[in-house]
């Protein structure tokens, strides 16, 4: 019978050899050294003078399912610029969010701590007093304090607002940000992606582009897009990073009308699941009502996803022009699964707000030319809470030690893919006092090696699963496991109960 192996050494097992040393420099060979020393200051650990810490963008869909891109195996979907990322750089199989919705993942970014222990649990609403803590070292405070300049572009959803009576607002600029571009100062729900940008019967205002730059049409992708293109040139001189997050492809969905043309033409949507598209029409954009819903062949997914893509093109191209390619770590992702009214995440069982693989498995691509190497495939299980200690360990920086972090930097893992093993599990704790309107439901799950166990917080059932055999989660094997099930379950409570998570929702 498989064994599930619990332990407690460190997270990677790493073989590496130790190198011989070098010969003792001569009389001179030291005189160099201590006038490079005195010319250009002390170098960090493991950096030479002629390149500087890394670049890093981070690029993140909004419920983006993780087969829709092309270098998915999606036949449907165009994306020549995310596949060619994949192709010069390595693709993760198995990446999670450490949660279903949008929120808790994007405090879990920013903190390298599970939703459990930062606090936020559920998709914050638009009056919350409850914002993310400036208690906490994030990672953009950590990376301004070591000379990059950091910029955030687009969905923030870390705090309420004042326009719904918030009395207390948040926002990335108090979280160690110096730019704040085209983020919600409203809770928008569904967004709005057209100039003048009209959510419903209002007009949005988002932060600091409060003028159309791209002409009359103007599209909300394509103005993130520019506006990141135009960070990094003016900050080409000096070590960046870029949280580009994008509003796409959270419903409303509402592609350019030229592209949605290309994939009707392309294939027939599916059937709608919804009789009408009531969001569009209250926005007064009625666009196309019958296949906004479709979970399939959706030609408006389809668009605004080829405009994302076409704005990693556009900053593959920049970072070309700028020869900053081998200077730049850029990371695609999306913070949940695809919400199952517009996709089917098919094989994976469940959507967004489920616990299931289709809830919280994600697209990951990672390109790092000259140290990440090209074309590789890792099915190594890694979660969103590990780019925290990742990014420092890449720009040099030792993380605050009062910044609690629950991730683990897979930097070794993107440069020798396949060379090392998690042999700890990855955890999740989403505790709902209903269900959620997509279908999810309260509940906490833990993955290790292959074996994923969920437990159901209402009902107190147990499902097993041996994602190996059955990534689709058909069979729960709880009965016939139970030695393994126990020892799982046993796991995800005594992890619980030391971090104080409450199985009820608010604690």
């Amino acid at each position: 019978m498989p064994q599930v192996q619990v332990s407690d050494r460190p997270r990677w097992s790493r073989q590496e050899n130790s190198p011989a040393p070098p010969p003792r420099p001569g009389l001179s060979a030291v005189v160099i050294a201590c006038v490079l020393i005195l010319t250009c200051g002390l170098l960090p650990a493991g950096e030479s003078s002629a390149r500087r810490p890394p670049n890093i963008i981070f690029i993140l869909a909004d419920d983006l399912g993780w087969a829709e891109p092309g270098c998915y195996g999606n036949k449907f979907n165009e994306t020549p610029n995310l596949d060619r990322m994949a192709r010069q750089g390595i693709r993760f199989t198995e990446a999670y969010a450490a949660a279903p919705v949008c929120s808790p993942y994007r405090a879990s970014f920013l903190t390298g701590q599970y939703p459990a222990r930062h606090g936020i649990l559920d998709y914050l609403r638009p009056n919350t007093d409850t914002p993310l803590s400036t208690d906490h070292i994030t990672l953009a405070e950590m990376l301004k304090k070591n000379g990059y300049a950091t910029c955030m572009i687009g969905k923030w959803h870390l705090s309420g607002y004042r326009y719904h009576g918030a009395m207390k607002e948040l926002r990335a600029t108090d979280h160690g940000f110096d730019e704040e571009l085209a983020s919600e100062v409203k809770g928008v729900g569904n967004g709005a992606n057209f100039w003048p940008y009209v959510f419903r019967t209002q007009p949005i205002r988002w932060l600091n582009i409060d003028r159309n730059r791209l002409g009359k049409n103007e599209y909300l992708v394509d103005r993130m897009n520019d506006e990141a293109v135009r960070f990094i040139e003016r900050n080409r001189d000096r070590p960046f990073f870029l949280y580009l997050s994008h509003y796409a492809t959270h419903t409303i969905l509402n592609g350019k009308p030229a592209l949605v043309d290309k994939y009707r033409r392309k294939h027939p949507p599916g059937k709608s699941v919804r009789k009408r598209c009531y969001l569009c029409g209250d926005a007064g954009l009625e666009g196309d009502p019958g296949n906004h819903w479709a979970p399939d062949h959706n030609p408006h997914l389809a668009a605004m996803l080829e405009s994302i893509d076409d704005g990693v093109g556009l900053i593959l191209r920049k970072l070309k022009e700028l020869k900053l390619d081998e200077d730049t770590l850029l990371v695609f992702s999306s913070d949940n699964g695809g919400e199952p009214q517009v996709t089917s995440n098919s094989p994976l069982r469940g959507g967004k707000s489920s616990l299931y693989e289709g809830g919280i498995r994600v697209p990951l691509v990672v390109r790092w030319p000259g140290t990440v190497p090209a074309g590789g495939t890792c099915s190594t299980p890694t979660s969103n809470v590990d780019f925290y200690p990742t990014f420092l360990e890449a720009a040099g920086i030792t993380p605050d030690a009062k910044q609690k972090l629950d991730g683990i930097s897979i930097l070794g893992l993107l440069k020798k893919p396949g060379k090392e093993n998690r042999d700890t599990p990855l955890f999740w704790h989403y505790p709902l006092a209903r269900p959620h309107f997509l279908g999810g439901h309260s509940g906490g799950a833990v993955r290790q090696g292959s074996w994923k166990l969920i437990e159901w917080f209402d009902t107190g059932k147990i499902e097993l699963f041996n994602l190996a055999s059955d990534p689709s989660e058909k069979n729960d094997l709880s009965a016939t496991r139970k030695q393994i099930a126990e020892k799982l379950l046993g796991r995800l409570r005594s992890w619980r109960e030391k971090l104080g998570a409450k199985t009820t929702a608010g604690k």
